[in-house]
């Protein structure tokens, strides 16, 4: 009698066992897999040029999944002068800070449901004066 107590106990161990590990745990209740955010090398801001009223940088993102994610641009103060969502699996836009003051700090964030990349920038404007004197006679 013991011992068809101790292979009903075992039995009972086995079968929780099996339950516990065939069953995934709530925090990957999703579909099993994490999705991951995206990776500082996916994402590149580079300043292009200016003009007297604007100042040009081109964003790049490669988004292998084409999950949804959101630019946003922030202002020196931290305002958000601009917002979109794209779902591009090669995200490539020409974006056009315009220049309120003569130095300006754009900062640029990807950001998806996972993760952001956040990228910032200090522009400069220096204004310098030629003289040229010809001689006319």
């Amino acid at each position: 009698m013991k011992s068809n107590y101790v292979v009903k106990t075992l039995a009972v161990a086995a079968v929780a066992v099996a339950f516990f590990v065939s069953n995934p745990l709530v925090s990957l209740a999703n579909d099993g897999t994490k999705k991951a955010g995206p990776k500082d090398d996916q994402v590149s801001v580079q300043y292009v040029g200016s003009n007297e009223n604007q100042v040009v940088f081109h964003v790049e993102f490669e988004n292998p999944t084409a999950e949804k994610f959101w630019l946003i641009i922030k202002n020196d103060a931290g305002d958000v002068v601009y917002r979109k969502q794209f779902s591009d699996a090669h995200f490539s836009k020409s974006v056009y800070v315009v220049k309120e003051d003569t130095d300006i700090r754009p900062t640029f964030i990807i950001r998806n449901s996972n993760n952001e990349i956040v990228r910032q920038f200090a522009v400069s404007s220096v204004v310098t004066e030629n003289t040229v004197v010809t001689k006319l006679q």
